[in-house]
């Protein structure tokens, strides 16, 4: 069985949904690399554009509690519809952040289903991120995904 790891940083938009405490993310990630350093001041983490295409985001958020949330979305890596379907394992947590500009949150999605290189496909996102009170989301995503 082979896997596929990716560490990406997506960006855009968390606005209401169509129902009451229902939110729809919609964000975008460049091809890049991750870069993680370990010296004498501790540790540093920067990602930096690569050669290559776009991912997109989508998710429905729903907020289960006062800190709580589950979601459903996909991920399309690319133009020619390579993507991934994803649920919420457990619930997500959403809550103050130490800069009061941002909430923060994580949440773990299991892989449902999948398109083009991903049909047949299984494994677990983790996502941590960042949201403004205007709505803008930074979301840095690390993916395992197998592949049959």
């Amino acid at each position: 069985m082979r896997h596929i790891i990716y560490s990406m940083q997506f960006k855009g938009k968390a606005v209401p949904g169509h129902e009451p405490a229902v939110l729809k993310a919609t964000t975008s990630a460049t091809s890049c690399t991750l870069q993680s350093v370990v010296g004498p001041d501790g540790v540093e983490g920067t990602f930096h554009p690569a050669e290559g295409g776009m991912a997109f985001f989508e998710s429905e958020v729903h907020i289960t509690g006062q800190n709580a949330f589950t979601e459903k979305g996909s991920v399309t890596f690319g133009e020619e519809g390579h993507s991934i379907n994803f649920t919420t394992q457990g619930q997500g947590t959403l809550g103050p952040s130490a800069d009061p500009k941002y909430s923060a949150g994580a949440v773990t999605w299991k892989i449902e289903s999948g398109d083009g290189q991903f049909e047949g496909a299984t494994g677990f996102i983790t996502s941590n991120f960042l949201i403004s009170a205007e709505g803008e989301v930074t979301d840095y995503q690390l993916g395992l995904i197998f592949l049959k």
